[in-house]
C-alpha cells in the first residue's frame, strides 16, 4: 500500500550507489530540463538556456564562463557506471523505467551533478567562500592518490590528467564548503515533541479497486456502504476484551503492511491526526482516507529510536530547504550553454580494462570534515 507519504516519494531508480550520498546537498533537477534529449520538463522563464556553437573541441557546457570538459564528465560517468556494474553486473544496463534506460538516467544525472557543483562554485564566489591553502593541497593529494590508481587504458580513455582530477576535487570540496556556509545558522536542536515518532497497527478496508492496468476504480456508493459495514464489524471485534488485534489484521486488512512507525507530516492527515490522539493500547473510531476505512490501534506513543532518527531527518530537510531557496534563486540568473552535439555522442566506456570506481571514495577519505 502506498499511503505512507515517505513511501510515495520513493520513485524512480531505487538502488543508488554510494557516490550519490557523498555530496549532502539538494538534488537538483536535470539542469537543462526541456533542452537535452529525453527531458520534457519546461525551462523556468527566468533561466537563460542557450545552445550555441563556438565551443572548444572537448567542451561539454559553459555556465557563466565556467566550462565542463569531456574528461571531467567522463570521470563522473565512468565511476558511476562501474559502481553499478560492481553490484549488479553489466546486465543492469538492460533495465529501463518508463522508456528511459538506466544508462541514459546515469548519464543525465552525471551532467546534472557536475553542473550543480560548478554552479555552487560560482555561488561560493558570490559569498567570498574559498578553499584554504591546506584544502587546496588536500585536493592535490587526493588527485595524486586517485590518478595513481588508474591504469594506462583508463587514463587514455577518460582523457584525464592529475591536474584535471585535482581541479574536480577542488570544485567538489568548494561546493561542500559553500553548502555548509549557507546552512550554518540552522538550529540542529529538535525537541522530542516535534520529532515524536509513534507506532501503530491498523486494519484497512479499501474503498477502491484496481483494473487490469493498475488504474484505480472508485467503489460505487453501494460497495462503499458495504465496506463501511465491514469496518464497523472489525471495530466492534477490536474493542472486545482479549481481542488479538494482529489476528484482525491478518483476517480483515487489505493493506500489505499492518504496522507503521511515523512522525508528524508523514501520513495522510486524517490517519495521522487520529493516530497521534491515541494513547498506548487505545483503538480509534473508523477513520476514512482516500484508501478506505481504517481502524487504528496505538502500540506506542513514543519510539525513542525512531524519534532520534526523525530528528536527524528534520534537520537535514531544513538544511536542504534553506540551501535550495538560495540555490534556486541564484541559478535562475545564470546563462548556461550546452554543446548538444558533443553531449549526445557521449557514451559509457565499455572496455574490460576500465574498472575505476573509487573517485568519490577517495574524496571522502581526504575531505571527511567537509561532508
Amino acid at each position: 500500500m502506498l499511503w505512507d507519504k515517505k513511501k510515495e516519494k520513493e520513485k524512480g531508480w531505487k538502488s543508488r550507489n554510494r557516490a550519490s550520498r557523498h555530496l549532502a546537498v539538494l538534488a537538483v533537477s536535470i539542469w537543462l530540463s526541456g533542452v537535452s534529449a529525453g527531458c520534457g520538463a519546461p525551462v523556468d522563464n527566468n533561466t537563460k538556456v542557450v545552445l550555441t556553437t563556438g565551443f572548444a573541441k572537448d567542451e561539454i557546457f559553459r555556465i557563466e564562463g565556467i566550462s565542463c570538459r569531456l574528461p571531467e564528465i567522463m570521470v563522473y560517468l565512468t565511476n558511476s557506471q562501474n559502481q553499478y556494474e560492481s553490484v549488479y553486473g553489466p546486465e543492469i544496463w538492460k533495465a529501463n523505467a518508463e522508456g528511459v534506460t538506466l544508462e541514459q538516467n546515469i548519464k543525465d544525472t552525471a551532467l546534472a551533478r557536475i553542473a550543480q557543483i560548478k554552479t555552487m562554485n560560482l555561488l561560493a564566489k558570490e559569498h567570498g567562500v574559498e578553499l584554504s591553502d591546506q584544502e587546496t593541497e588536500m585536493a592535490k593529494e587526493a588527485a595524486k592518490a586517485y590518478f595513481s590508481s588508474l591504469n594506462d587504458t583508463e587514463k587514455v580513455q577518460m582523457g584525464v590528467t592529475e591536474e584535471v582530477i585535482a581541479g574536480l576535487y577542488a570544485e567538489y570540496a568548494l561546493a561542500n564548503k559553500v553548502y555548509q556556509f549557507i546552512i550554518r545558522d540552522i538550529n540542529p536542536e529538535i525537541s522530542d515533541d516535534e520529532a515524536r515518532t509513534i507506532t501503530v497497527q491498523h486494519v484497512l478496508v479499501k474503498t477502491y479497486a484496481l483494473d487490469g492496468t493498475g488504474a484505480r476504480i472508485e467503489y460505487t456508493e453501494n460497495a462503499k456502504a458495504k465496506a463501511y459495514e465491514r469496518a464497523k464489524e472489525v471495530l466492534e471485534l477490536a474493542r472486545q476484551e482479549d481481542t488479538d488485534f494482529e489476528q484482525l489484521i491478518e483476517k480483515y486488512s487489505e493493506d500489505n503492511k499492518g504496522t507503521y512507525s511515523f512522525g508528524k507530516g508523514d501520513m495522510e492527515e486524517n490517519f495521522e491526526n487520529a493516530a497521534f490522539n491515541l494513547g498506548t493500547g487505545e483503538i480509534s473510531d473508523i477513520i476514512e482516507t482516500k484508501y478506505g476505512y481504517h481502524i487504528i490501534k496505538c502500540i506506542t506513543t513514543f519510539d525513542r529510536t525512531e524519534t532520534d532518527a526523525n530528528k536527524v531527518k528534520i534537520v537535514e530537510e531544513r538544511k536542504k530547504e534553506v540551501f535550495g531557496q538560495e540555490y534556486d534563486t541564484f541559478v535562475r540568473s545564470l546563462t548556461r550553454n550546452l554543446n548538444e552535439e558533443l553531449w549526445n555522442n557521449v557514451t559509457f566506456l565499455n572496455d574490460p580494462e576500465i574498472k575505476t570506481s573509487n573517485f568519490f571514495d577517495i574524496y571522502g577519505e581526504y575531505f571527511k570534515d567537509l561532508q
